[in-house]
C-alpha cells in the first residue's frame, strides 16, 4: 500500500469512529516556553490536558508533521547513521478529550492495524505498564485485560515506567501507556529468537509503531502525582515506520516516503545508494535533513543564529557537511531536491506546493554561505596542520579545533578527518573541556525554576476583554513562583483581563493591578498554551482581594497605532511590489513596528516612497475598522482574509478590515486610521534569501524623526551658509574635496616611487636572492602591500620585508618570489605570523604575500630581523 493511501485510511478510518480530523499544527511552537518544536502529535493539545482550554469537540485525529531535534527528545546525531532515526517525521494520532478511554482506544487501535490494514497479528506484540513501587502506581491491569480480547497473553509484555509510563515533561498531565510492537525479521530469525524477547530492545526490525497513552494524573513541581479530573486518550503511530511495515521493507529509507528523493540523490551526484556505508548515510541524512528544513521554511521558521532559527541551519549545515564529504558535491545541492519532496507531500501538505520558490531561493542562500564557510574553516585548519607541523608537534590543540567549530562554524568531525588524514590527532580532552564549558554557559542562562500553580479560585476559562477596555475589576484565580536568571518573579492568572497577551508578533501590555491602596506592577504579559500569564515582581499582600486591572494607556494606544499600520503596510506592499508579497514575520512593539515579507530584490527610493505615500492616504482618509468576531475560518477567507503560513487558527477567527486590507488577526488595532498620525520607513534591508525586512514608525516617533531630519538640514544649512541651496552648496563642497583627494593621491603616487627607487637601490644579494628590509614612512598600511608588489613586478628572485608605523600602529608586509617560494617551501603566511607576536599583533596572507598589523612599536625592528632569519635559515 502507498504512503498516501495509508495516510488516507488512518483518517477515514477514525473520521468513521466519530472523530474530527483536523490539520497539522506548525512544526515551529509558538506560546509555550517549554518547546521549541512540535516533538509529537498532542503538542498542540497540551492546553486542553492542562486544563487551560476546553475541547471543541471530544474526537480528534490527524496527521502531525514533528521534529525532534533539541532537548531529551534529540535524534540529530543518529539520523542516517541507522535506518530508522528521523529529524522530521509524521505522527498519526487519535484523541480523546474526556470521552472515550482504554476500551475503545485498545479496540480500534488493533481493529485498524488487523482488519483494514491486515498487518499479520502473528508478528504483533503489546505492552502494558507493570506498575512502580517506589511512586505507589499500580500495574495497569485494565488494559492488560482488554487487550486478552484480542492477542494472546504471552504476547502481552510488561514494560516499566522509563518504557510504559508517558509524562509531557518534568510536571504536568502522564500517566501509563501501551504500545503496539511489530516484528519485521525473516521468518527463519523469529524461529532462532522469539519477537518478544526483543521488544524494546533497540532491534532496527522489533519497532514500537504505536504508543496508546492514558491521561490520568498531573505531575506536580514536588513529583506527586494526582488524578485529573477527566481521563483522556491520546495516541501516537510513526508514519514512517508503519509504512515500513506495510510495504516489506527493513528500512524506513526503502519506503515511497523517500525513495523518490534517494533516486534524485543518485541522478545527481552519479552514485548508487547501497554500495558503499559513508555514502549511503549522506543519502539518508540529506533526504532526512531536507524534509526538517523545508518544512520548517514552509511554516514560516528562516534559518538564522538564534533558537529555532539556528537549530534549522545546524541541521541544514549537517546535511552541506555529509554531501560535501562524502557525495563529492561542492556546489548547493539540498535545493535540488525541493521539488522532488513537493511532488511527493505537496498534495497533503499544501503548504509546500505553495512555497516551493521561497523555499528553495532560503536553501540555495544558506548552503552557498556554509560552502564559503568550509573554504574559509579548511584555510583556517591547514594554517593550524602548518604551523602544528613546523613545530615538529603531533597534536592539534583541542581550543583551536574548538574555536573552529564555534567562531567559524566549522564542522568538529570535518576537523577530525582532515587532521588524521595530514597523520595527526586533536587533543579531545581539551576541546570537550571547552565544548562543556561553552554548554554550562548556555544551561545557566536558560535555567529557569517554575513552580506548581496555587489555586485561589476555580475558573475554567480566563477572558480577555481588552480589546475596547484597558481598565477592568479583576480576582487572582492563581499563581505560581518563578526563578529565572537568580531573580524572583510572579506568574498571575486573573478571571478575566484586559492585558493582552504577547502574541502574533504584538508585544505584550504593562500597567498594575491595584487594591487597597496598593499598586502591583505588571511587567509583562505572556501566553503560555493558551493560558494568559501577568508578570510581576511581587505578590499582592491580600491575594485574595479583588483588584483594579489597568493598562498603561499610553503604551497601549502606541502599540495599536503600530499594529493598524503593519496592515495598512502589508495591503500597500502587495499592491505595488506584487502578490507575491507574504508575511514572514512581524514585531508590533510601542515604539516601532518590524515587518518580513518575501520579495526577491531590494527595494527602490521610488517603491518605498509610493508605500509610504498609500499608508498615509489610508491614514488621512480616516478608513473605520471594521472588526468581525468569530466568524468561520472559511467565511473569512472568502472575505479575501490572508491565513498566514506557521500560524494554527481555529474553526472561529477575528478578521480585521481597514477598506480593502482584510487580516485573520488577534491583535489590538485602532478605530479609525486617523489615529495612527503618520507613518514613516526608516530602514528596507534583507534578512534572508527572498525575505526583506521594513522597519517603520508612526506617531509621535514619526513626528519625532522628521524635526531630526529637519534639525539636520538646518545645521547643514547654517555650516555651508546656504539657507537657499544647501544640495548644491554640499554637492560644491564633495567637488572641492574630491579635486584636493585626487592630488593627494598624485603626491601619493610619487612619493611611493620615490620609496619603491630607494629600496632597490637598497637591495642586498644572498646567495642568488635579492632581499630587501626597510621600515618605510607611508600615509597608509596598505601601501606596503602596494609597493611589495611593484616590486614584485619589476624584480625577480626578489624577498621582500617592509615595515612601517602609521598612527602609532605597527605594520609588517613580507613578499617572496614564488619560484622561491616552491623550491625552498617558504610560507610568508606562517612567517609573518611569527613575527607578528614581536609587535603583539596578528595577520597572515597567502605563501608568496602576507600582512600583519599589530600594537608594540618598539619591536617592530626585532620583528624584521625574525622574519629575515626565518627566511635566510630556509634558503641558505
Amino acid at each position: 500500500m502507498q504512503s498516501i493511501k495509508i495516510r488516507e485510511s488512518f483518517l477515514e478510518f477514525f473520521k468513521d469512529k466519530g472523530h474530527r480530523i483536523v490539520s497539522s499544527a506548525p512544526m515551529v511552537v509558538k506560546n509555550d516556553p517549554t518547546l521549541m518544536f512540535t516533538n509529537a502529535g498532542m503538542n498542540q493539545f497540551k492546553d486542553i490536558f492542562l486544563g487551560d482550554t476546553k475541547a471543541s469537540h471530544t474526537r480528534i485525529a490527524n496527521s502531525q508533521k514533528c521534529l525532534r531535534v533539541s532537548g531529551k527528545h534529540n535524534d540529530l546525531d543518529e539520523v542516517g547513521k541507522d535506518t530508522y532515526h528521523h529529524t522530521m517525521f509524521e505522527m498519526l494520532g487519535n484523541w480523546s478529550f474526556g470521552d472515550y478511554f482504554k476500551e475503545e482506544a485498545i479496540e480500534w487501535a488493533w481493529e485498524f492495524l488487523t482488519e483494514n490494514l491486515k498487518l499479520n497479528k502473528d508478528r504483533l506484540y503489546v505492552t502494558v505498564f507493570d506498575g512502580c513501587k517506589e511512586e505507589n502506581l499500580e500495574a495497569d491491569n485494565e488494559s492488560k485485560n482488554i487487550w486478552k480480547k484480542y492477542i494472546a497473553t504471552e504476547k502481552i509484555l510488561n514494560g516499566n515506567r522509563k518504557d510504559n509510563f508517558w509524562e509531557m515533561g518534568d510536571t504536568g498531565p502522564c500517566g501509563p501507556c501501551s504500545e503496539v510492537h511489530i516484528d519485521l525479521r525473516p521468518d527463519i530469525e523469529r524461529q532462532k529468537l522469539s519477537g518478544d524477547k526483543l521488544v524494546n530492545g533497540n532491534h532496527p526490525l522489533v519497532i514500537e509503531i504505536w504508543n496508546l497513552v492514558f491521561i490520568q494524573f498531573n505531575r506536580k513541581a514536588n513529583g506527586k502525582l494526582v488524578n485529573l479530573p477527566q481521563k483522556h486518550v491520546d495516541t501516537g503511530m510513526g508514519f514512517e515506520r508503519l509504512c515500513m511495515a506495510m510495504q516489506n521493507k527493513t528500512s524506513n529509507y526503502d519506503t515511497d516516503i523517500f525513495t523518490p528523493i534517494i533516486n534524485k540523490i543518485e541522478q545527481l551526484c552519479l552514485k548508487e545508494y547501497g554500495k558503499n556505508n559513508e555514502i549511503d548515510i549522506a543519502m539518508r541524512v540529506a533526504a532526512d535533513h531536507l524534509r526538517a528544513v523545508t518544512f520548517s521554511i514552509a511554516d514560516g521558521q528562516l534559518p538564522s543564529n538564534v533558537k529555532a532559527g539556528y537549530v534549522i541551519r545546524r541541521i541544514l549545515r549537517r546535511a552541506v557537511r555529509y554531501y560535501y564529504s562524502f557525495l563529492d558535491q561542492k556546489e548547493p545541492f539540498i535545493y535540488k531536491l525541493v521539488d522532488t519532496l513537493v511532488v511527493g507531500m505537496g498534495n497533503y501538505f499544501s503548504e509546500l506546493k505553495q512555497q516551493q520558490s521561497l523555499i528553495e531561493k532560503v536553501i540555495f542562500e544558506e548552503e552557498q554561505s556554509f560552502l564559503r564557510t568550509l573554504d574559509k574553516g579548511i584555510s583556517l585548519l591547514n594554517d593550524i596542520i602548518n604551523r602544528t607541523i613546523a613545530r615538529k608537534q603531533t597534536i592539534i590543540s583541542g581550543l583551536d579545533a574548538f574555536i573552529l567549530y564555534d567562531t567559524y562554524g566549522f564542522p568538529f568531525d570535518l576537523t577530525e578527518l582532515i587532521v588524521h588524514e595530514n597523520g595527526l590527532k586533536i587533543d579531545q580532552q581539551e576541546f570537550d573541556k571547552a565544548m562543556e564549558a561553552q554548554k554550562s554557559r548556555a544551561r545557566k542562562a536558560a535555567e529557569t525554576d517554575t513552580g506548581d500553580w496555587t489555586i485561589l479560585k476555580e475558573d475554567n476559562v480566563e477572558e480577555f476583554i481588552g480589546y475596547n477596555r484597558t481598565e477592568a475589576e479583576i480576582f487572582i484565580t492563581k499563581y505560581r513562583e518563578v526563578i529565572k536568571d537568580k531573580k524572583k518573579f510572579y506568574q498571575l492568572v486573573f478571571q478575566i483581563t484586559p492585558f493582552y497577551a504577547e502574541s502574533g508578533g504584538q508585544v505584550g501590555d504593562t500597567g498594575y493591578i491595584e487594591s487597597n491602596g496598593e499598586k502591583i506592577e505588571i511587567l509583562d504579559t505572556k501566553k503560555e498554551n493558551n493560558l494568559i500569564v501577568h508578570i510581576s515582581k511581587k505578590l499582592p499582600t491580600d491575594i485574595y482581594a479583588k483588584f483594579r486591572a489597568v493598562v498603561d494607556f499610553d503604551r497601549r494606544n502606541r502599540i495599536k497605532r503600530n499594529h493598524s499600520a503593519t496592515h495598512l503596510m502589508h495591503n500597500a506592499l502587495r499592491k505595488i511590489l506584487g502578490n507575491h508579497v507574504e508575511q514572514k514575520g512581524s514585531l508590533v512593539h510601542p515604539d516601532y513596528l518590524r515587518f518580513d515579507f518575501t520579495h526577491f530584490e531590494k527595494m527602490s527610493d521610488k517603491q518605498i516612497r509610493k508605500v509610504e505615500i498609500m499608508v498615509n492616504q489610508y491614514i488621512r482618509d480616516n478608513v473605520s475598522t471594521e472588526e468581525k468576531l468569530d466568524i468561520p475560518i472559511n467565511e473569512a477567507k472568502e472575505m479575501g482574509a490572508m491565513a498566514l503560513f506557521g500560524e494554527k487558527y481555529g474553526d472561529l477567527v477575528r478578521v480585521i478590515k481597514f477598506g480593502n486590507s482584510v487580516e485573520l488577526c488577534g491583535g489590538t488595532h485602532v478605530s479609525a486610521t486617523g489615529e495612527i498620525g503618520f507613518f514613516k520607513i526608516i530602514h528596507e534591508s534583507a534578512i534572508a534569501a527572498g525575505i526583506r525586512r521594513i522597519e517603520a514608525i508612526t506617531g509621535e516617533e514619526a513626528e519625532k524623526f522628521i524635526y531630526s531630519k529637519l534639525d539636520e538640514l538646518n545645521e547643514i544649512n547654517n555650516l555651508v551658509n546656504n539657507p537657499k541651496g544647501s544640495a548644491e552648496a554640499v554637492k560644491s563642497i564633495l567637488n572641492a574635496n574630491k579635486d584636493l583627494q585626487n592630488q593627494i593621491n598624485l603626491f601619493e603616487t610619487e612619493k611611493i616611487k620615490r620609496i619603491k627607487s630607494d629600496l632597490k637601490s637598497s637591495a642586498k644579494i644572498y646567495g642568488q636572492y635579492k632581499i630587501i628590509k626597510a621600515k618605510v614612512d607611508v600615509s597608509n598600511q596598505s601601501h606596503l602591500k602596494e609597493i611589495a608588489f611593484q616590486l614584485k613586478g619589476e624584480e625577480k628572485d626578489l624577498i621582500c620585508i617592509l615595515a612601517t608605523v602609521v598612527n602609532e600602529k605597527p605594520g609588517l608586509c613580507i613578499m617572496i618570489d614564488e619560484n622561491i617560494v616552491k623550491k625552498h617551501n617558504l610560507n610568508a603566511d606562517n612567517i609573518i605570523k611569527e613575527a607578528a607576536k614581536l609587535i603583539e599583533g596578528g595577520g597572515g596572507g597567502q605563501a608568496f604575500l602576507a600582512t600583519a598589523g599589530g600594537k608594540n612599536i618598539d619591536r617592530i625592528y626585532d620583528a624584521i630581523e625574525l622574519a629575515e632569519s626565518i627566511i635566510k635559515e630556509s634558503i641558505a
